[in-house]
């Protein structure tokens, strides 16, 4: 099957995908671009995920509010307008800061999507199961850290 251009509005934006209480639209999967995935993120106060680390390249980009990110043992607030990016294997985390946020997210190649909507399946944002997140993460080549 040939790859074939495509635009996304916001009227068109798939149903996003509740991963513990974060919102993750997928804009662009890496089985229509071929490779790379593009997400819109959005969280309250708080959500975002545990340390955790995976073989492809991530990058955020804040649109909106402010978000605190931890790679390896540092730490940094990205207010919109800031870019972060984060090399596969990189253990990192992220925390959505007062008011939520949101950001456009984008990796090197195709495989967050899928356990994205595997994690939207299967877990319940509001007492999720620590060992099945877990277990999921590591099917999808994401290891939790710690």
């Amino acid at each position: 099957m040939t790859r074939q251009p495509f635009v996304i509005q916001p009227s068109d934006y798939p149903r996003s995908l509740d991963v513990v209480g974060e919102h993750i639209t997928v804009l662009a999967s890496g089985a229509a671009t071929g490779g790379y995935e593009i997400f819109l993120q959005e969280g309250p106060e708080g959500s975002g995920p545990p340390p955790h680390s995976h073989p492809w390249d991530e990058s955020f980009y804040v649109t909106r509010g402010e978000i605190m990110f931890g790679m390896a043992d540092e730490e940094k607030v990205a207010k919109a307008g800031t870019l972060v990016h984060l090399p596969g294997g990189t253990v990192h985390w992220f925390r959505f800061g007062k008011d939520g946020g949101q950001m456009i997210s984008m990796t090197s190649r195709e495989a967050a999507s899928a356990m994205f909507e595997h994690i939207d399946r299967e877990i319940s944002a509001g007492a999720p199961d620590l060992p099945r997140l877990a277990a999921i993460a590591a099917e999808h080549e994401t290891q939790l850290a710690g």
